[in-house]
């Protein structure tokens, strides 16, 4: 490309690059994510929780847990991790999919359970959200 096209059609350029930029922002944050990119949709938790059967944390507070949650979920809040997580030693085998509203909390949450031992752990994405608007159950 000459330099000329480019100095006359700058708006064209920045718009194609800002649009390609916004294309590949998906993988880029996905690769950056504390959690190496290991969210699983509803559909593959379920396959998870029905098939290797994988225990559910939830990492919200105790009053949004009580809110609402997924059916068979464990409470374990995000800032209580790195001092109770011995109350999950004996699941270091099993999947931990890791949920809270929307899926941020859940996902700085990898790093120290991943830290303590534990290496199948996954993020729900789009946490509790992305739950109920998949139609799926919720336990009160």
């Amino acid at each position: 490309m000459s330099l000329k096209f480019i100095t006359d059609n700058i708006m064209y350029v920045a718009l194609a690059l800002a649009s390609g930029g916004m294309l590949l922002w998906p993988l880029l944050r996905r690769g950056m994510a504390g959690n190496g990119g290991n969210e699983v949709s509803t559909a593959q938790a379920t396959q998870l929780i029905n098939r290797e059967n994988a225990l559910v944390i939830d990492v919200r507070d105790a009053q949004q847990f009580a809110s609402g949650r997924v059916l068979s979920a464990r409470s374990l809040p995000a800032a209580e991790i790195e001092t109770r997580a011995g109350e999950l030693s004996r699941y270091k085998e099993r999947p931990l999919i890791l949920c809270c509203d929307s899926g941020l909390r859940a996902q700085a949450a990898v790093a120290p359970l991943r830290k303590l031992g534990f290496e199948r752990v996954v993020v729900l994405q789009g946490g509790l959200a992305g739950w109920r608007a998949a139609g799926l159950p919720i336990s009160k």
